[in-house]
């Protein structure tokens, strides 16, 4: 007997839910999780690991490349605001909280995308994703093209010694 058989459709989006709900998780992890949801299976990871890489370059010393996508991201019009929304939930929360924070979260959209391409060649089809935007285009002020951002007090210290977490 064939897994489509037993399978009708396979929930993607569980993992995802139960990361958001998940109170041993930390706030931006549940915040993060929780954006994930509909969005589609690459364009989540592929979205999470390009900023991810610029964010990673700004802090590992590469500022010029880094700040340069980072600008290129969150000036761009003419994607969806997935991106910003991410950064805009980790901004302020301490660089090394934020990088933990995408470092998580991508091994789980890459085995969500992973299995759900896995399961297609075995002819079990995905719940369709519930679309997270009412608009077709980003709707919210972005950033302006310039490269001069000012990066603020977190990108210095480690958060959790302040806070004596």
């Amino acid at each position: 007997m064939k897994l489509a058989e037993f399978v009708k459709q396979f929930d993607a989006e569980i993992v995802l839910r139960d990361a958001a709900l998940d109170p041993e998780n930390s706030p931006n992890r549940r915040a993060i999780a929780n954006l994930c949801l509909g969005m589609g299976y690459d364009d989540a990871y592929y979205s999470i690991l390009e900023l991810r890489q610029a964010l990673g370059w700004i802090h590992e010393g590469q500022a010029s490349d880094g700040t340069a996508k980072l600008v290129e991201i969150l000036s761009n019009n003419a994607c969806d605001d997935f991106q910003r929304a991410i950064y805009y939930a980790l901004a302020g929360r301490g660089i090394a909280d934020i990088l933990a924070s995408l470092d998580w979260i991508l091994p789980i959209l890459e085995f969500r995308a992973r299995t759900v391409g896995k399961l297609a060649t075995m002819g079990v089809r995905a719940k369709p994703l519930a679309d997270p935007y009412v608009a077709a285009e980003p709707d919210g002020p972005v950033v302006d093209k310039t490269e001069d951002i000012r990066f603020g007090e977190s990108w210095g210290k480690d958060v959790r010694e302040r806070r004596k977490v």
